[in-house]
């Protein structure tokens, strides 16, 4: 057999060449548009190739290197992500409020390493399309959808409770680890209520393999996301990490489509269609599988399973981050948490059941969560892309198809809005101090009309699940166990969240 013919390996090796030194041209053109559009915003210097990267020197200090970016780089500042690749940094509500009122979608190149896992459902979509599901689903978290929530998500919670109640007499002098009990309980509450779906999964662990997913996904997609690497699907499917991520994806939709088949089989039946047709509201399921648009024509099977997906992952990974970093605010704060005890015993008197509207009562216990959201966000931060130019009020501008990210974390400890931002304070909370702060400076639930539409859910479940642990349980930090926030896609602790509970009799 002849070999390649001299002038043919001549002008492939001519093709190569002008093609890389387009990609490097076209490389080049791109930075210098990135370096123009922020020259009027300074920020912490970049290497010529790897960016930022090199100065966040562990997970665990992250977000201590932000808070110093953020006091020293008053409202914004740039973070490049390698050489080429480039986010403006939000930590301050002036200019969160001027991004969040535009209704600017999500910044694809970090939502779209998310989409093998979670589809194109409400968390990804712009558009159109996002209109459409978001009006479809909003009817969901309708009031008297929630309200037969609260004995669902109690029973859930009290599960966890027998449970942690027969590992502390097994050995009283011995911490538990939160995130991994309340990710549990959060996704039996989620599967209850919003896919009428009942497991086991506290007491049987049966959906272990789920949350474990979950769990390698949040830190895969954001390590990928932050590392400025791997942009190609294909390029970091050939890596250890692409070839995990890929494993852990196909583990989180074996347990997503069991959840949706199941519940057609049971649509299938006459009687049980019926059922959820004379239901005066919808649950999530329902509405998913019931929707029709103006032709007639339901969602594809590939719209239902990215909702479904990031429903399952939304309703259940970001509540236990919350709940998880609430208790340990709880165990730092004896005072408060004695405060919130006596409150519930109050609302409740000689009842065990809480009900909906006691919800409304828990004035201190909101505040407390509140605080515990202003401290740890569940979710540390969201980006958009401009789709059009923004000029903020200090007169800086960006040009269309800038990417910002607003840092929660940031704009939730700037010292320049909270006073003591470090301080547990749940009189920040209060109606007169809440009266007098900016709109912006407090979004856990981000904010505009792509805030989350499970807030209120949430905010719920917190309520329920706090109220029931204490007063069953006393909570003491374990400080030989003590937690290390990082961000990923969730605030989780690199060390997990351990806490000592001491039963009340």
């Amino acid at each position: 057999m002849s070999g390649i013919p001299y002038h043919l390996l001549l002008l492939c090796l001519g093709f190569s060449f002008a093609y890389v030194l387009m990609k490097v041209i076209q490389l080049y053109y791109k930075k210098q548009a990135h370096l123009k559009a922020l020259e009027s915003f300074p920020g912490p210097p970049p290497h010529w190739l790897y960016g930022n990267i090199p100065q966040i020197t562990s997970h665990r200090e992250e977000l201590n290197i932000m808070l110093n970016w953020a006091e020293k780089y008053p409202y914004a500042y740039p973070r490049w992500f390698g050489g080429f690749l480039c986010f403006l940094i939000v930590n301050h509500p002036d200019y969160a409020k001027a991004i969040f009122g535009r209704g600017d979608p999500k910044a694809r190149i970090n939502y779209e390493s998310l989409t093998p896992w979670i589809g194109k459902g409400l968390l990804i979509l712009n558009g159109p399309k996002w209109h459409q599901h978001r009006r479809l689903l909003t009817p969901a978290f309708h009031y008297d959808i929630l309200k037969p929530y609260v004995a669902k998500i109690a029973d859930s919670t009290k599960v966890m409770l027998d449970k942690w109640e027969k590992l502390i007499a097994q050995n009283p002098t011995k911490s538990l680890e939160m995130f991994e009990h309340i990710s549990l309980m959060t996704l039996d509450s989620i599967m209850k209520c919003a896919f009428s779906y009942k497991s086991n999964c506290q007491t049987e662990r049966e959906l272990n393999y789920y949350v474990k997913a979950v769990s390698d996904l949040t830190y895969l997609a954001f390590k990928r996301i932050t590392s400025g690497s791997f942009r190609s699907d294909l390029l970091y499917l050939c890596t250890s990490s692409g070839r995990r991520f890929k494993e852990a994806c196909m583990l989180a939709h074996l347990h997503t489509e069991k959840v949706i088949e199941e519940r057609k089989k049971s649509l299938q039946n006459e009687r049980e269609l019926e059922k959820i047709q004379q239901k005066r509201h919808l649950d999530f399921l329902d509405i998913l599988l019931c929707a029709k648009d103006e032709n007639g024509v339901g969602l594809s099977d590939e719209d239902l399973r990215a909702e479904v997906d990031t429903f399952m992952f939304e309703g259940h990974d970001t509540t236990a981050s919350g709940i998880s970093w609430l208790l340990y605010s709880m165990a730092q704060q004896p005072e408060h948490q004695e405060r919130c005890r006596e409150e519930i015993k109050d609302i409740l008197e000689d009842r065990e059941d809480i009900q909906w509207d006691d919800l409304s009562k828990m004035t201190y216990i909101t505040m407390c969560i509140k605080e515990s959201l202003r401290l740890y966000p569940p979710v540390p931060g969201v980006s958009r892309q401009m789709s059009k130019p923004i000029t903020f009020f200090d007169g800086r501008t960006l040009p269309k198809d800038s990417m910002v990210a607003i840092s929660i974390h940031s704009i939730h400890r700037n010292p320049t809005v909270w006073k003591d931002p470090e301080i547990f304070d749940p009189t920040r909370f209060s109606a007169e101090n809440s009266s007098r702060r900016h709109p912006h400076a407090f979004i856990p639930f981000a904010a505009g009309s792509r805030n989350c539409i499970g807030q209120q859910f949430a905010m719920n479940e917190m309520k329920i699940a706090l109220a029931l642990i204490l007063l069953h349980f006393e909570i003491f930090p374990d400080p030989a166990n003590p937690p290390f926030p990082v961000p990923q896609l969730v605030l989780k602790s690199e060390t997990g969240i351990h806490l000592f509970l001491k039963k009340l009799k």
